[in-house]
């Protein structure tokens, strides 16, 4: 706002009899506002970063402890152990200092420095406290005294209100399994897949590699470990007016950045408030882009973004999003998207489908932006999309769920949110919120900045805010006043010449070949959910990675090289590790499955050895103890020593022909569905990994509820989404169907 302004806050002309000087008092407020609005911004960030930079302790322990040395120091009790003296003793050599002060001098820097050592002996107990992972191989549903005590020891250590970055310091590093270990593992998770000659060589491969080549390149990746750190709502639609939904939707999303730069948002436990999951991801969800590059991409950050740029029918605007130093209302922000779909004109040469660079060859955008965007209006304009807060769109098009058409309806909204027209969205950003026609919203994120999870929590809580804080009037408007003061929306200027435009639509094509090649099936599955696989006394997770088991073989007649997502955040700077989900145990409970001669007790015994299998595989992931990550990590290093591996060259060339992974829901306080049951989430999808493979995101809602999204490629034809759906549904209920429970489950 302020910087609009700048041009105009001055201005002068040259007369005869001098210089004629006038000033704009309502720009000059407003420089002022937003100048005083960046240093309140600053000294939240100082002292926050003072406050995460002594946790475990506080600022004010300090204060406690100074004073506790100096009154021993009065008492004429020595707690230094000779230190004070010493240190007096060099003060002494000053020469300008009394008696009295070298005293106050010295008890204040040695309990400083007592104070530093106990945050740092604090610290580094939390982090031996955390690197502790026996708690998650216990029992189901049984807590040993030991795992008791080393909850109370972690909460003691732990401190009290924690902000979101309190713990990175007290995380653990992510540990390198040992290499015997990683490839035993990796050769029980292909046994049933390969025949037995064809896992007769691997075996003879992987052995090799662990005598010869493996320990040289572990030794390497040891090295390097210690010099480094390591979607809507399904039924409801609060408001039919677009502008009304946008309006309260990116408030909201601007409400979270305010809470993630004052570090407000509390981090993420498990086991109750007792283990901390690493928030290093949040740093980067604002104010981020993917910047493309010949070799490799960067990602962009810079610390503060005062606007966000709207596409809508081929034209980009910018919008401030601070006015007289505060940020806008949702009836502002509404009034700012209405002046932008109310506005009648037509995008400029190039302008409409720019945004497919980001969505094709990464090479030609990379030469496309550093020959025609480097300079004049194109950069500026690039400069605004790219330093955005976030994107956002407003999609022409009606979506949703719709009961007259749930399938046909639910598949659309997926598809449409996963690729749109590959032009309207920029794919480069973090994350391009989308609005469509008729009020429905849902977001497109880019995933190397961070995990699904972490884009989850923030829609969750837009979601909330949106429903159940800001609310609408009744007539579908956010609530509040316009503002005919702010000032309207600017269009982005380009010239983009002809050539350009031919690399535009060469990119364009590109996408919409792989768009259009995108089988994707999204439905809601509420024959029984969480609550009643519960009553089996199986993990929920296991439960659905062995009906997915269960419903590829129904749909292929064979199994596979299965991905299962877990996340690694138990150490500092995690992300994920794969869960090889196709294990010799589960393949023996499908085929049992799938033989009419086989009892119910047997069925039932070989799906609780396959269900343990699969939540003891799940653990050793989380722990640091999985495969892909380890040996994508040693081939690396193949690669930059130059060395050649047929081993890791063949197991990296294995294809994950089901790819699948779970959303979790972090903040159900958020939701009440026993009171709310409408306001369920979707979840979200995500395309297939192999051309003739699925891809399958689920996600757990209450105790009644399971979404799925499942995708495929319609020019395999080995694969067809809908029919992997349908057999997946059948597979849950002769699962359920097995715990006696077939009275509940309804075909």
């Amino acid at each position: 706002m302020a910087e609009a302004h700048q041009a105009v806050a001055f201005q002068f002309t040259v007369t005869p009899d001098g210089i004629d000087l006038r000033l704009s008092h309502e720009a000059l407020k407003q420089i002022y506002l937003s100048g005083l609005h960046s240093w309140k911004k600053k000294f939240i960030r100082f002292k926050n970063g003072i406050i995460t930079g002594v946790y475990p302790a506080s600022p004010s322990s300090w204060l406690i402890v100074v004073v506790g040395v100096m009154s021993t120091m009065y008492a004429r009790v020595d707690p230094s152990l000779g230190i004070i003296a010493k240190i007096n003793q060099t003060l002494g050599t000053t020469g300008s200092m009394s008696n009295q002060t070298k005293n106050v001098v010295s008890g204040i820097l040695f309990g400083t420095g007592l104070w530093i050592a106990l945050i740092i002996a604090m610290r580094y107990s939390l982090k031996m406290l955390l690197s502790y992972h026996g708690w998650m191989f216990a029992e189901y549903g049984k807590m040993s005294q030991a795992t008791k005590v080393w909850m109370t020891m972690v909460k003691i250590f732990s401190g009290r209100k924690p902000m979101l970055y309190s713990f990175q310091t007290s995380l653990p590093r992510l540990p390198v399994p040992a290499v015997k270990d990683t490839v035993n593992r990796y050769l029980e998770s292909v046994e049933p897949l390969l025949k037995k000659e064809d896992f007769t060589r691997m075996k003879g491969l992987a052995e090799d590699f662990s005598i010869n080549l493996g320990p040289r390149l572990q030794w390497y990746l040891k090295l390097k470990s210690w010099w480094a750190t390591n979607y809507d709502l399904l039924y409801v639609i609060p408001t039919h007016i677009q502008a009304a939904r946008a309006g309260n939707a990116i408030h909201s999303i601007l409400l979270y950045r305010r809470k993630l730069d004052r570090e407000e948002i509390k981090p993420i436990f498990l086991l109750g408030s007792t283990v901390p999951l690493c928030s290093a991801q949040w740093e980067r969800m604002f104010n981020t882009s993917r910047i493309p590059g010949e070799e490799t991409d960067t990602i962009q950050h810079i610390k503060d973004s005062k606007h966000i740029v709207v596409y809508h029918l081929g034209r980009y605007f910018k919008i401030w999003l601070y006015h007289d130093g505060r940020l806008l209302k949702p009836r502002e922000i509404e009034q700012q998207i209405q002046r932008i779909l109310d506005d009648p004109s037509e995008p400029q040469a190039g302008e409409e489908k720019l945004a497919a660079l980001t969505a094709g060859e990464r090479v030609p955008w990379a030469k496309a932006r550093q020959t025609y965007f480097s300079r004049g209006k194109n950069k500026q304009s690039l400069d605004a999309i790219e330093k955005a807060a976030f994107v956002v769109t407003l999609d022409d098009t009606e979506q949703g769920y719709n009961k007259k058409d749930p399938i046909t309806s639910m598949d659309s909204y997926a598809k449409s949110l996963l690729h749109g027209k590959c032009y309207d969205r920029w794919f480069d950003k973090t994350f391009t919120f989308i609005v469509f026609k008729n009020g429905k919203m849902g977001l497109n994120a880019e995933h190397a900045w961070a995990d699904a999870p972490i884009v989850g929590h923030l829609w969750e809580y837009v979601m909330s805010t949106d429903c159940f804080q800001l609310g609408y009037t009744e007539d579908g408007h956010c609530r509040g006043d316009t503002n005919p003061n702010i000032p309207c929306p600017t269009r982005l200027q380009w010239e983009i010449p002809e050539e350009c435009q031919d690399i535009i639509e060469k990119s364009l094509s590109l996408a919409c070949t792989l768009a259009n090649d995108v089988d994707f099936h999204s439905f809601p599955f509420d024959t029984f959910g969480k609550g009643l696989i519960k009553k089996s006394r199986t993990s929920p997770d296991a439960f659905m990675q062995l009906a997915l088991q269960l419903a590829h073989y129904k749909d292929k007649g064979k199994f596979c090289l299965t991905y299962e997502a877990s996340m690694t955040r138990l150490f500092r700077e995690g992300r994920t590790e794969t869960v090889r989900s196709c294990s010799m145990e589960s393949c023996n409970f499908v085929l049992t499955m799938v033989d009419p001669m086989q009892t119910v007790e047997k069925k039932l015994k070989l799906f609780k050895i396959a269900a343990d299998r699969h939540q003891h595989l799940y653990r050793l992931a989380m722990t640091g103890a999985g495969i892909d990550r380890h040996l994508f990590c040693l081939y690396v290093v193949s690669k930059y020593l130059a060395v050649d591996s047929p081993f890791l060259k063949e197991v990296l060339s294995d294809p994950w022909r089901l790819s699948t992974s779970q959303t979790p829901q972090q903040q159900i306080e958020l939701f009440d569905l026993e009171r709310n049951p409408e306001y369920v989430s979707s979840g979200g999808g995500f395309g297939p990994v192999a051309d003739d493979g699925y891809g399958v995101s689920y996600i757990i809602v209450g105790e009644n509820l399971i979404n799925f999204h499942v995708s495929s490629k319609f020019s395999s034809p080995e694969t067809d989404s809908h029919r992997f759906g349908a057999h997946l549904r059948q597979a849950m209920i002769d699962i359920i169907t097995l715990f006696g429970f077939h009275s509940n489950a309804k075909k």
